[in-house]
């Protein structure tokens, strides 16, 4: 699916270049992946997908212990950690140099959360560059914290979108620039003309291989959850409990399903609701004592650790290796 990492970096990383191209060869899984981006992978076996998070500031050595994580993804959160693109870069590529995953990936999936918000269209077209900042660094999606307005999400789909990319109705022209393709492409270990059509949000476009989600967790995200879910581009959405149970004025208002405030709990009835109707895959905590049902009620990226992760795969009779 991808070509060695030497055939293309220029010669001017030299040591760095090598590196990549080993981690890279050091393993031969009998699994062949399909894509660039695991966990889309998995949800377009209909598999759900189990994350785990580390907090922005992590670099090199975390991106190197990571390359072989239980986890399908990696939510990489600088909305209240360290926005540190340097370090965000150095992550992934130990990722890459410690790779491939068991699956054969060349790294698990990375998403990242931002500081900006989608509060509204001014706040993000004035903030959108982090966005595309993050985007550069060679992660595969990000996660829209308090997702409110849909001028502000649909502002965000286009910054991460190339100018030339196939139009669609309801967006306009793509704004991400010409050598935003560079470093990015070279931790997918693929050509830059290849990565420009490969940056692109699925399932909006079929051969993406971006995940672009929402956290519909306040009150506003709420009162919008259904507007809010038809902006084209955009594959997953939460609902944010902890947020969620704040704006509520709920602080202890979430846990388990079945323990959850009635106000929480239709918060988060509502949220599915809309995931369901647009095709999203909703995401949500999933435990051991309840992953048969999460799962069947229609959860499909999963917090919870390794632990549930390996329960809910068996169940779910995984083909690809973890």
């Amino acid at each position: 699916m991808t070509k060695p990492f030497l055939a293309t970096v220029p010669a001017v990383i030299g040591g760095v270049a090598l590196y990549f191209a080993l981690g890279a060869s050091a393993q031969a899984p009998a699994y062949k992946p399909k894509r660039i981006n695991k966990a889309i992978e998995l949800l377009e076996q209909g598999q759900p997908i189990f994350y785990a998070t580390v907090a922005g500031g992590a670099g090199y050595a975390e991106g190197r212990k990571m390359a072989q994580t239980w986890a399908d993804y990696i939510n990489y959160e600088m909305e209240h950690g360290s926005l540190d693109f340097t370090s965000l870069r150095e992550f992934m590529r130990g990722l890459s140099e410690a790779g491939p995953t068991k699956s054969g990936h060349r790294t698990p999936a990375v998403i990242a959360t931002l500081p900006i918000l989608g509060v509204s269209a001014e706040h993000m077209r004035a903030n959108f560059w982090v966005a595309q900042q993050a985007i550069a660094t060679g992660i595969h999606g990000i996660l829209l914290c308090h997702a409110r307005d849909a001028d502000a999400i649909r502002i965000m789909v286009e910054a991460l979108r190339y100018p030339n990319a196939k139009p669609v109705k309801g967006l306009n022209e793509g704004m991400l620039g010409n050598g935003s393709q560079g470093y990015a492409s070279r931790i997918w270990g693929i050509t830059t003309a290849e990565y420009m059509k490969k940056a692109d949000p699925w399932p909006l476009n079929p051969e993406g291989e971006f995940m672009l989600g929402l956290k519909i967790e306040d009150k506003y995200a709420l009162a919008n959850a259904e507007k809010v879910a038809t902006v084209p581009g955009i594959s997953f959405a939460e609902w944010g409990p902890g947020d969620m149970g704040i704006s509520l004025n709920l602080p202890d208002g979430h846990g388990a399903n079945e323990t959850l405030h009635p106000k929480m709990r239709e918060a988060r009835a509502r949220v599915l609701a809309a995931c369901k109707t647009n095709k999203l895959a909703f995401l949500n905590t999933i435990r051991v004592s309840d992953y048969e049902a999460m799962l069947k009620e229609g959860v499909r990226i999963g917090s919870g650790g390794p632990e549930v992760a390996e329960k809910a795969r068996k169940y779910m009779k995984r083909q690809m290796p973890y």
